[in-house]
């Protein structure tokens, strides 16, 4: 095929060369990550205006928090269920589909969940920076770096994919971590949602927790991911238990 050295040189020292059509699929899904986390922030904006009465009265962190994590819900949503389908729909890596080797499989569709998930980081994390440290300390900021790191990798080099795709489809627990927020700032915390919301919390991570700690060791990122998987997991098991011994005490 042929193809030119990527500008930057990152990448063609990674890959020997990038394609144009390649290069320009890279770039774009991440800019449309980053766009769409634009446009999810204003609609939360807008859509918290006119249908939550308390929107406007909480403070200006609070609601720049409310609207980032709206798009952090549907970044979430999107990529567990796209990682879903590949993973485990598609023939992209069922084990007889072909005779490559599926660390080396990658897709149109796996390159664009990758590319748009860069954008999101991106966007997140500028958004970080921007209001450090209102929407998260250095943990955050190691967290979405790591991600980002990992994510890229695997795009230009075409590999791991179905290990980072894993670790995406994780992301189907984060709508469960901004709902508590959500309600935890709306003052629900004592309503059957809030306590509902909780069990489903420890449940979704409890999974997470367990299940992705065989291929963590199989690669740098990964595990360091977990680690903060594991503290965070546990800072989440004793929110369940205050909850629910609030919830029998008041009952």
């Amino acid at each position: 095929m042929v193809g030119f050295p990527f500008p930057l040189g990152l990448i063609s020292s990674i890959t020997g060369y990038a394609s144009l059509s390649e290069e320009f699929h890279w770039l774009a899904s991440a800019s449309i990550g980053i766009i769409l986390c634009n446009i999810v922030y204003r609609l939360t904006r807008l859509i918290s205006l006119l249908s939550f009465e308390g929107y406007h009265k909480l403070r200006k962190a609070q609601r720049v928090e409310w609207n980032n994590r709206g798009f952090s819900t549907v970044h979430a949503i999107a990529v567990a269920f796209s990682s879903f389908y590949l993973l485990l729909l598609s023939d992209t890596f069922h084990e007889d589909h072909r005779d490559e080797l599926i660390i080396s499989r990658r897709s149109t569709l796996s390159d664009t969940t990758l590319g748009i998930s860069i954008g999101y980081f991106l966007a997140d994390l500028g958004m970080i920076f921007w209001h450090f440290p209102a929407l998260g300390g250095l943990e955050y900021v190691l967290h979405h770096a790591l991600s980002m790191f990992s994510i890229f990798l695997s795009l230009v080099s075409g590999k791991g994919q179905i290990y980072i795709l894993m670790v995406l489809f994780s992301e189907s627990t984060t709508p469960f971590v901004n709902l508590r927020w959500y309600l935890d700032v709306a003052g629900k915390k004592n309503s059957n949602l809030y306590v509902i919301n909780g069990v489903a919390l420890f449940l979704g991570w409890l999974v997470k927790t367990i299940f992705p700690l065989g291929f963590y060791s199989l690669l740098l990122v990964p595990p360091v991911l977990a680690v903060m998987n594991l503290v965070w997991f546990w800072k989440i098991v004793k929110g369940l238990i205050k909850t629910v011994s609030k919830a029998t005490h008041s009952q």
